[in-house]
């Protein structure tokens, strides 16, 4: 079964980043999708002509972890945010959490944010650890390089050029704040809630 591009534009219109931006971004994502597909199938085509030992299916199988995470990173960026941003409750169990786990509110968006200043390309994610029941904040460099194993994204931040040059150029600092006020704390509230409980 193939999969769906989703459909974005509610975000058009937020505060911060305009709608050429936006609608550049979707595209992108679409790309990834279409992508993904088109790997899927050829992969599965080669399995079926006994193909599995041929240089291509290596590159392809390798290929393929680009382009699904490509897509599937997009649909967590834009899945937590909305028009106007929605709050975190400090006395909400993720805000009690954040606290607990990096001392502070403010600690954790320090270290978020600073996070998403480095130079390079690349993606910042909220990862909670359901292992040892923590969160912490990653970098990951590619798509498909840099996850923790494991880890639930419940925040993620895109730190591609291609997510803030059209408005920002290289002020990626005032991206980072225009996207944070287009966080939807009810979104990775979700996240955090249903996050499975894991044991080793």
């Amino acid at each position: 079964m193939a999969y769906e591009a989703r459909n974005y534009e509610q975000l058009l219109g937020i505060e911060g980043l305009s709608d050429p931006l936006m609608k550049n971004h979707f595209t992108l994502y679409q790309g990834y999708v279409a992508n993904t597909n088109k790997l899927a199938d050829a992969l599965c085509q080669m399995l079926k002509d006994g193909k599995t030992a041929a240089p291509e299916y290596a590159e392809l199988k390798r290929r393929f972890g680009w382009e699904f995470n490509g897509m599937r990173l997009h649909e967590y960026y834009f899945g937590n945010m909305v028009k106007g941003g929605r709050d975190l409750d400090p006395a909400s169990e993720l805000g009690q959490k954040l606290t607990a786990d990096f001392g502070s509110y403010d600690n954790w968006q320090k270290d978020f944010k600073g996070s998403g200043a480095m130079r390079g390309i690349g993606w910042v994610v909220l990862y909670l650890d359901p292992v040892a029941n923590r969160m912490c904040n990653a970098w990951i460099g590619e798509h498909d390089t840099g996850h923790l194993s494991g880890g639930v994204p419940l925040l993620i931040m895109d730190v591609f050029e291609h997510a803030f040059m059209i408005d920002y150029g290289l002020k990626r600092a005032d991206y980072i704040e225009a996207f944070f006020k287009g966080i939807d704390w009810s979104a990775v509230t979700a996240r955090y809630t249903n996050a499975p409980k894991v044991t080793l």
